[in-house]
């Protein structure tokens, strides 16, 4: 069984320590600012251990809509090159926990659609893009197919 190492970065570990320390009811807003998070647990790609992000909630359908934003910044965050490498998650929203499939968006029609569903969702992600010259990865979460 693989260990979690919990992040580095302050804000990011108590915004999952409330949220899965509760069950899903509390921290399911960023920050507690009223947008909804979902936490994405996934393995990390040197280490093999498991590491939990909170991301901005957007839905589409049954899936989910995952952006690479980091706020602007220059690099990809590190969780981006996690699920290129290992496709595998598991998504908590609020009280629900379920396993995913990600893959990376690469059709320009369906990276469009899902982009302005990620915008609706956090109009910020439009001024990331601005701010910085990558092009923000976007991937969909899909629940992983059980056995009939």
């Amino acid at each position: 069984m693989a260990t979690y190492i919990p992040s580095p970065v302050d804000w990011v570990r108590k915004q999952v320590e409330k949220y899965e320390g509760s069950g899903g009811t509390q921290g399911t807003t960023l920050l507690d600012t009223g947008l909804p998070v979902i936490i994405v647990t996934h393995v990390g790609h040197k280490t093999g251990a498991i590491r939990k992000t909170p991301l901005m909630r957007v839905k589409d359908a049954n899936s989910y809509v995952l952006v690479g934003s980091q706020g602007g910044a220059p690099k990809d965050p590190a969780w981006v090159h996690n699920l290129r490498l290992k496709p595998d998650v598991e998504v908590r929203d609020e009280t629900a926990v379920q396993p995913m499939r990600v893959r990376e968006v690469a059709d320009e029609a369906e990276r469009s659609r899902l982009w302005r569903l990620a915008v609706a969702a956090y109009p910020p992600y439009e001024d990331y893009q601005k701010r910085t010259s990558r092009r923000i990865p976007v991937f969909v979460a899909e629940p992983t197919k059980t056995a009939a």
